[in-house]
This record gives structure tokens, sequence and C-alpha cells, in this order.
């Protein structure tokens, strides 16, 4: 068994990093508020009343501060984040085919929480998002001083799911198992960590073929270097039953757009656009296939032993 409590303690040091004490301390440092408006639109916008000029600025300063902003896009008050990924297209495709009312729901490397912030409007019995990292963790923080959401951020990866203090009823796993050596021990953990007759919403790159195979970068894929394995769909359901998924449904085959993910002011490093053959967009600098994701859901049916 692994001992959440004592990782969560460990984890929670991270606030206290030389490189993160600023951004926590821009956290610690906002304005305080009451009765703020939230509008849960494509951008989630903020509207904390009575504000000064002088924490305008200290908004505009933290939000700047605690970059780069990948999820969003976010308005708080006359601060617009204008995030790499206009994360409303992903939401917007997925929408139709899951209903969160009154289910606990968990969002695996949920980064800076936009999809939970969204999935309040559905009325969830409880939402729970898991990311290690540590900015993502101070944006949400961020985001959540002027929200007050009962959302809880773990410090937790997918690899923490089977072993929580509670099941869930639907898992949304979003752009995290192409980042896992061992993708198949991730579905597991996700399958435990799910009640019977629990959905797993996931998404993840993929490559064409009829065949049961992955591709698998020697070094790097559109840059990124922490990329294992890039399946066919065939090949992504045959992972999937292997981690005890008795259903797979494909529910949308999609090809990144460089109106979903590009470069902004809100992040300090390239984006899409730099990532692809600039003389052929079907390809990443290195050769491969431009990225493409296959959506999934995947379902633990209820059994009788």
């Amino acid at each position: 068994m692994v001992d959440l409590d004592r990782l969560r303690k460990e984890r929670e040091k991270c606030i206290g990093w030389k490189n993160i004490k600023p951004y926590w301390k821009a956290v610690l440092g906002l304005p305080p508020v009451q009765d703020v408006t939230i509008k849960l639109g494509n951008t989630i916008e903020i509207y904390p009343p009575n504000l000064t000029d002088e924490d305008e600025a200290n908004i505009y300063a933290s939000a700047k501060l605690i970059w780069p902003w990948r999820k969003g896009p976010f308005q708080v008050s006359n601060t617009f984040i204008d995030s790499e990924w206009r994360s409303n297209i992903k939401y917007d495709l997925l929408r139709p085919y899951f209903d969160l009312k009154d289910k606990i729901v968990g969002d695996i490397g949920c980064n800076n929480g936009y999809y939970l912030f969204k999935m309040m409007e559905d009325n969830p019995k409880r939402l729970v998002g898991f990311d290690p990292s540590a900015i993502p963790y101070c944006q949400f923080k961020f985001l959540d001083h002027f929200i007050q959401s009962d959302i809880k951020f773990e410090l937790l990866g997918v690899e923490h799911v089977e072993y929580y203090e509670h099941k869930f009823d639907i898992l949304f796993c979003l752009g995290v198992l192409y980042h896992r050596a061992d993708p198949i021990g991730s579905l597991k953990s996700l399958y435990k960590g799910l009640n019977f007759g629990g959905e797993l919403i996931l998404d993840t790159f993929m490559i064409d073929g009829e065949d049961e195979i992955c591709l698998t970068p020697k070094k790097r894929y559109s840059k990124i270097p922490n990329i294992y394995f890039i399946p066919t769909i065939n090949a992504l359901k045959n992972w999937c039953y292997r981690a005890g998924f008795e259903e797979i449904e494909i529910l949308e085959i999609a090809k990144t757009e460089l109106n979903e993910q590009r470069r902004t002011e809100w992040i300090n490093t390239q984006s899409l656009n730099d990532f692809l053959d600039q003389e052929d967009d079907s390809k990443t600098v290195e050769g491969y296939p431009a990225p493409k994701r296959v959506y999934i859901k995947a379902k633990k049916i209820k059994k009788n032993s």
C-alpha cells in the first residue's frame, strides 16, 4: 500500500522550492475577495467586485509570474490569460459523451484545473484533480482564490489513483498516457480507481493503421522528450482490454490544429507550429506523423463476482 498522507506532505514541500517560492508568495498576496461572479463559458470568467487599481495590477503581475499557462483561457477581472491551449475546443468535443450529475469525478493530469472548473456547471457530487507538478498547483490556487470551489487538488499522479481513499464514477485522463513508460500499468491503476459501472474518458496521441502496433520515438516526438508509445487505435484497445476494461468506445479522432495549440505571450516556450516540419505540416520536425488524437470511453462493467 502507498501512504498517501505521507506522500502528500512530501509533495506539498514543493511550495518551498527556490524556483516555486515566489509563485506561492504571489498566491498568498492576492487581494481578499467575496461575492465573486463566475461565468463558465469557453473562457472561464472571474469578476471580483470592488477591486482597486493596485489590486488589478497585483492580479496581472501574479498571473504573469506563475507561467507558463498551458490550459485555459481565463479572464480574471481585467486580466485575460490567453493560454497556449484553447482548452474549450477539447472540452466541447467531449461534452456530449459524459454525464457528471451527482457523480464522483477525477481528472488525472488536471494541470491548472480548467476542465474541473468547467465541470462544476454539471453538478457533480465531488471533483478531484490529480497533478504532481508545482506550477499548475500554484495556478490552480491562484484561480481558486477567487472561485472558492470545493475542488480537491492532489499533488499525485496516475499511479496513485488505485490507492486513493475512494473510488470514482468517472475518470478523465487527457493527454497523459503517452507520457507514461508503462501505459498498460497506468490504465490498470485507472481501472482499479473506478467503481464498477464506472467510465474512463481518455485521449492520447495515435498513428493511423489497422495493425496492433505503436510508434516508439527514438528520442523526441514533436520536440517532446518524454513521449514513449503512440499506438494505433487497435493497439490502444488491446492496452485497455489488458488493463481490465470490458467495453471500449471510440468517441472522436482529431488532428491537433494551430488554432487549438499556439504560442502566446502567456507561455515561455515554443508551441505546435514550432514542432511541425515547416515544409510539410503533416509531419513533425523529426519526420513522424503530425499529432493526431483519439478520444475513447472505456467502461468497468459491474460484475456479480
